[in-house]
């Protein structure tokens, strides 16, 4: 069969991606082929196009990268028993290759689409939201009347993460770069939006908590912002440090400055601890497809590019212009 897909071939800027015919083998076992309808782009795909193997190991090239997709069984290898041809079908985690338009998948990380749910949305949202649901429900279980800082409050995580928050019931602060951004979040739930450049959010979540700091940070800009995250803590508050758009932060001493913070914890939360088991996984996508139904989390698609213009997409989300989430059209 003719596929094609965004191929690299040296890692590095987003010009590595080159839009070529690439072939797709039959199904090997336990793997089925899908082709494609909608695919999700997320900011870890530029770390894998850079070669920088976070938060997973990027093959050698030549390489297609991404790994979050919406499709349709489009054959099925042996061993394969839980899905059939023509079946809606979609996946949030590796291994890498969506930038395709047809693909191999292995089918015990694959996962039924719910009917009635929109291609593009699910696609937009599965890795983010399934990211969101443990960041909320089990790296820090988030309850009625907790005060939940989010970072790059405006992006399609954080979107997702204030969404997600307020409905449990939680005091929202999220953190933005601009003014149209700060506005964006206020639409959606956020509390307290907070331009970075404008307002110091140590003050901000000191000022709405009457001095006592939030119960967790979801820190995802990293070097620019952690030290002040650590500061906005509560004693005993989590930070969950689950990206670095910004940077690696400098180093923690985590005997003697988390203790002297407030006896503080840290973690560096990664998706696939959290679904690396198939009941998980389940639970986790089906929580979140109930959200998405529900219209606790709404869809946030502002950009959509054809797959075959994939650098565009990148040189986007690397701007630091973008809102919400971006998506490829094969």
């Amino acid at each position: 069969m003719t596929n094609k897909a965004q191929v690299i071939h040296k890692l590095g800027s987003p010009n590595a991606m080159k839009w070529q015919v690439w072939p797709v083998n039959y199904p090997g076992e336990g793997e089925v082929r899908l082709k494609h309808t909608a695919i999700g782009v997320n900011f870890a795909d530029t770390y894998h196009r850079a070669g920088i193997s976070h938060p997973w190991p990027v093959p050698k090239p030549p390489v297609i990268i991404g790994f979050e997709g919406v499709g349709i069984v489009e054959d099925i290898g042996q061993g394969v028993h839980n899905f059939s041809i023509g079946d809606k079908v979609a996946y949030g985690i590796p291994p890498l290759g969506s930038y395709s338009e047809s693909r191999n998948y292995p089918a015990d990380k694959l996962l039924h689409l719910p009917s009635g749910l929109d291609d593009k949305l699910v696609a937009s949202l599965l890795m983010k939201g399934m990211t969101a649901h443990y960041l909320l429900h089990r790296t820090y279980r988030v309850k009625a009347g907790d005060v939940v800082l989010v970072h790059a409050a405006a992006g399609g995580m954080g979107l997702i993460l204030c969404q997600w928050a307020k409905a449990l019931g939680a005091v929202v602060i999220g953190t933005v770069s601009t003014e149209n951004k700060a506005e964006l979040i206020k639409d959606i739930g956020c509390d307290y939006p907070v331009i970075r450049s404008k307002e110091n959010f140590v003050n901000v979540v000191k000022e709405v908590t009457s001095g006592v700091g939030c119960d967790v940070v979801y820190e995802a800009i990293g070097k620019d912002t952690l030290q002040q995250s650590l500061d906005s803590l509560k004693p005993m508050g989590m930070c969950a440090a689950y990206g670095h758009v910004s940077g690696p932060p400098d180093p923690i001493d985590v005997i003697q400055d988390l203790g002297r913070r407030g006896s503080l914890f840290i973690t560096r939360p990664a998706i696939m601890h959290y679904v690396a088991k198939r009941n998980d996984l389940e639970w986790t996508a089906n929580d979140l497809f109930n959200a998405i139904s529900k219209g606790v989390i709404k869809s946030n698609v502002n950009y959509e590019f054809s797959l075959k213009d994939a650098v565009k997409a990148h040189e986007a989300i690397e701007s630091g212009k973008t809102k919400g989430s971006i998506i490829l059209i094969p």
